[in-house]
């Protein structure tokens, strides 16, 4: 099997079992390529939304959404997942409930994974930030 499939599946699995944020961060490596598609500085109120480099930083993000998302009320649909090389794309989208206000969202995302070393190298992450945003009441929805 594709060593970039299999991270990606193993990637998956653990985030869909709702695995700790330590054993999903586990498989990213050491120093981490993280983007996600809107500026910090422009969205302060979503709370998961910051820069990251680091395997730590990586568990910190997932233990964060899980902090203030409702996990029972969460749901993710992934719709393509496209594997090329050392690079994976999935394309879906993800419905949550937050805590601090109660609201919902849906959004659409694309997330672009690296794998080098049979660990997550970069993690680009695209979606739709104005829905995040008003859920989170910073925003008219």
């Amino acid at each position: 099997m594709n060593e970039t499939k299999a991270v990606v599946d193993e990637f998956l699995r653990r985030t869909a079992a709702g695995d700790t944020p330590e054993r999903i961060a586990e498989l990213y490596a050491e120093t981490v390529d993280w983007r996600v598609s809107w500026p910090v500085s422009r969205h302060p109120a979503v709370p998961w939304i910051r820069p990251r480099s680091t395997r730590a930083d990586v568990a910190d993000h997932y233990r964060t959404f899980a902090a203030v998302c409702v996990p029972e009320a969460g749901e993710v649909r992934l719709d393509e997942i496209i594997v090329d090389g050392p690079v994976a794309v999935l394309f879906g989208a993800s419905f949550q409930q937050v805590k601090p206000t109660g609201k919902r969202f849906a959004m659409t995302f694309a997330l672009r994974l690296a794998v080098q070393d049979g660990l997550i190298a970069k993690h680009h992450m695209y979606e739709d930030s104005l829905a995040v945003e008003a859920a989170f009441g910073a925003r008219p929805a």
